[in-house]
Formats: structure tokens, C-alpha cells, sequence
């Protein structure tokens, strides 16, 4: 089935109940791996507001959830390597667990500048849990990447939080765009 999204056709990458199926199995490892522990989950905005929802209703761990906002792509199909930082998190996080709480990882640009800004404030460890992640697109490693949804290919997709104009993110599964 294809799809519209203002100037661009899009095709089905992956259906909202592989995510779903996804999501309970990394929960379920966070579960395990952060027993005894009681982190801060980390949202960044947009992107991740429907992953970190579904994510967080699968933790059964005592846990607090926030989030920022930071924006590289601004309507395009590519980021611009610029980041805009418009809302930093407000709560002292020195000495506690962080999960930051990504919607996709190509370059690793933006995720390596929220790990870089948030370590000056010596939490006690930083994981970043993340829907999708473009190995083909990496730029920057991020040792802190643990988890991992979908591997995806280095094309554009939406769906699932994800936006393409800020159009799309209503979309239950991920789509990439065609040609």
C-alpha cells in the first residue's frame, strides 16, 4: 500500500505490530538489566513520543519519565548537522540512571551532543534506547546505543512518531519513502 505525505510517496517498512512485538522484548531486557534500579527515561522530542509511551507501559520498574527536544532535520528528508536545542530537561539528574529515548539514529549527531550535554551533570550512567538506527548512515559511534528496535536501511522513512513536514507521526507503522 502506498502512501502520500505532502510531496512524497512512501511504501510500508514495518508494521505496528512488529513494533509492538519489539517494544515488549526490549522492555522486557531494560527490566532485567536495570533491576534494583530506579532510572529516568529520557523522551526526545518529537520523534520518540509515541515509542517512549509504549515503551514505558511495559516497565515494571519504579521509574520517572521526562523529556527534551532538540531538531536537526527541520522539514527535509536529511538532517542538517545543526541543532536546535529548544527544551533542555529540568530535574537534577546527578548520581541516577539515564535512558535516553531516541526515535531514529543515523549520523549519531544529535544523539552524541544530548549524551555530551548531560554528562557534565555526572548522572550515574547514560543508555540510549532507540526505534531505529541507520548503520549505513553512522558518522559518530554512540557506545552508549544498547538498544536497538529495527535496523533500518539509510532511506528516509515516517510513521510511528516520525515526520516528514511534520505530517506522518499519526501513522501506527514506519514507511519508507519510494525512490
Amino acid at each position: 500500500m502506498k502512501l502520500q505525505i505532502a510531496d512524497l510517496e512512501f511504501e510500508p517498512l514495518i508494521s505496528y505490530e512488529q513494533i509492538q512485538e519489539r517494544v515488549r522484548e526490549m522492555a522486557q531486557q531494560i527490566n532485567e538489566d536495570f533491576e534494583g534500579k530506579e532510572p529516568i527515561f529520557v523522551g526526545i522530542l518529537n520523534g520518540s513520543f509515541m515509542f517512549i509511551g509504549d515503551l514505558v507501559k511495559e516497565i515494571v520498574l519504579p521509574c520517572q519519565v521526562t523529556f527534551t527536544k532538540l531538531a536537526s532535520y527541520f522539514g527535509g528528508v536529511s538532517s542538517t548537522q545543526t541543532i536546535r536545542d529548544d527544551f533542555d530537561l529540568t530535574g537534577d539528574i546527578k548520581g541516577r540512571d539515564i535512558i535516553l529515548v531516541e526515535d531514529i539514529i543515523d549520523s549519531g549527531n544529535t544523539i552524541r551532543y544530548l549524551i555530551q550535554k548531560l554528562m557534565v551533570r555526572e548522572p550515574a550512567s547514560i543508555t540510549v534506547v532507540s526505534l531505529l538506527f541507520k548503520p549505513d548512515a553512522v558518522v559518530y559511534s554512540i557506545e552508549e546505543l544498547k538498544y536497538v528496535a529495527f535496523q533500518v536501511p539509510n532511506d528516509f522513512v515516517v510513521g510511528y512518531g516520525l515526520d516528514y513536514r511534520e505530517l506522518g507521526r499519526n501513522l501506527k507503522g514506519i514507511y519508507r519513502k519510494i525512490g
